[in-house]
């Protein structure tokens, strides 16, 4: 019930920008389910993003993907991670997706996608206790 509350309070323009998130979200997830990740990535980078984003467009975008990404089963942090990439770019604004596991996670290997756009982690939370592996630019 709160939910709904807080979905007839959003405006016109934010209930469509959450939509389209949702669609972004589902579709990236479909495709990591279907296709490997390299060509989901490829798409997704297939923009020209050069731009650097405003902090009001990087907090938009991590609301809209963390809100839509509750509603998609499976949503995970890479799903996310390249479902806000793509939403930035499709505004002309450059990130990257770094990958890392955790340290001393014992004898099961944990990883995390992070969205990274400048000096600012837009999705994905603190990246304090992993070690970096790759990074993956727009």
């Amino acid at each position: 019930m709160r939910n709904w509350s807080r979905l007839r309070s959003l405006s016109v323009s934010e209930a469509f920008f959450l939509a389209h998130c949702l669609v972004v979200v589902a579709a990236v997830r479909l495709g990591l389910t279907l296709f490997s990740y390299r060509h989901v990535r490829n798409l997704v980078t297939r923009l020209d993003a050069s731009n650097d984003a405003e902090i009001a467009d990087l907090r938009r975008v991590a609301w809209g993907v963390a809100a839509a990404a509750r509603l998609v089963p499976g949503a995970s942090c890479l799903t996310q991670a390249l479902a806000g990439q793509y939403l930035l770019a499709r505004q002309g604004n450059a990130s990257k997706i770094t990958i890392g596991i955790e340290r001393d996670s014992g004898s099961q290997l944990k990883a995390h996608a992070w969205l990274m756009s400048g000096h600012h982690i837009v999705l994905g939370g603190s990246i304090n206790g992993f070690t970096h592996l790759v990074d993956h630019g727009s």
